[in-house]
């Protein structure tokens, strides 16, 4: 079967042929309709070997949907060709974070070597790809797999990083989104959707915040002295929450810039940076984040949320032999919402 892979450090996605897997005890076989690309996978190819933490080479792609196509020994409960989405934190299954549905936060993956599809397991960039666990599968229930496969990260991280700081976003209320691409252009609209605050959308350039407007934010920033405009637009009193979907060291210090007291500033992006935090440094009472994806749970609730009609995700889709130009057009921001793969298609 053809796959996508890092082959070695320093190195651009080949597209190469591998033996098909086949299911063992306990794992579920998918045909792959549908894989996302993510900027975490340019993360995880730009780290020098010695902080990857697994071999090489790795098929790409941690958001994943197919159909069932073969079942290892003793699975129960799913069918074959039945449409799914890969829940991709994997963890132990057995850990007091997993007991509760929350294997993002597995406090024994590192320990056991559990890493996510694409992450470290063999990804969904492929024709197929082994799911560990039938557990890590949730029905996709009539939704469009190329427009939903991408839920299973750029929305269900944002749909975590919100859900905490929904108590804050009241009547009369303002949340800022930093980055509106892949996750930010879905916070949106979540924010929209679970939400009574006005949305001020920050980037870079007048293309991205064309696409923030049409999904929804009541306001649209250039992201050059961004912080100002925020306070401006709230009469000098900043954002009861703040997203930061880039997470680099200037966006992170305008994250905490365009913060009220109490507010939750919350950064998600993993571009390398950090908030200064301190007495007299940051607002008083406020509180910084950094959370990791999200629970199986919160992936349920975000695909019914998709059913109901409140989330648009806007994709451009690749055939498999097109993925390198896919992660090359990421890589230069020329992707606008976001790239899917289709390994079938």
């Amino acid at each position: 079967m053809k796959a996508v892979q890092y082959r070695s450090v320093g190195t651009a996605p080949e597209v190469v042929t591998v033996p098909r897997p086949e299911p063992g005890p306990g794992q579920v076989l998918l045909k792959v309709t549908a894989a996302g690309v993510c900027h975490s996978d340019i993360a995880v190819m730009s780290r020098p070997a010695e902080s990857l933490g697994f071999p090489l080479p790795l098929t790409l792609g941690h958001e994943g949907a197919g159909t069932v196509a073969a079942l290892g020994d003793g699975v129960t409960g799913l069918a074959l060709g039945e449409s799914v989405a890969v829940y991709g934190p994997w963890g132990c299954g057995s850990c007091l974070m997993c007991a509760q549905g929350k294997e993002n936060l597995c406090t024994r993956a590192a320990e056991l070597g559990i890493r996510p599809p694409g992450l470290g397991a063999p990804g969904a960039i492929a024709e197929y790809m082994i799911v560990d666990d039938p557990r890590h599968l949730v029905p996709l229930g009539g939704l469009d797999p190329v427009t939903a496969v991408p839920l299973t990260d750029a929305g269900l991280t944002p749909y975590h990083a919100i859900k905490t700081s929904l108590p804050k976003l009241t009547p009369g209320s303002t949340a800022v989104v930093i980055g509106t691409g892949g996750l930010g252009h879905v916070a949106i609209q979540l924010l929209r959707a679970l939400t009574p605050a006005r949305v001020i959308a920050l980037d870079v350039t007048e293309e991205k915040l064309a696409l923030a407007r049409k999904v929804g934010a009541h306001e649209a920033v250039l992201s050059d002295g961004a912080a100002g405009r925020v306070r401006e637009l709230t009469g000098g009193l900043g954002a009861q929450a703040v997203f930061d979907f880039v997470g680099a060291p200037p966006t992170a210090a305008t994250a905490a810039a365009c913060a009220a007291v109490e507010a939750d500033v919350t950064i998600v992006g993993i571009g390398g940076g950090a908030a200064s935090v301190g007495f007299g440094t940051t607002p008083f009472d406020a509180a910084f984040r950094a959370p990791y994806w999200g629970s199986r749970a919160e992936l349920i609730e975000v695909l019914d949320l998709a059913r109901s009609g409140a989330i648009d995700v806007h994709v451009k889709t690749y055939a498999l032999d097109d993925a390198p130009k896919a992660y090359e057009n990421l890589h230069e921001g020329r992707v606008n919402g976001r790239a899917v793969i289709l390994p079938n298609g």
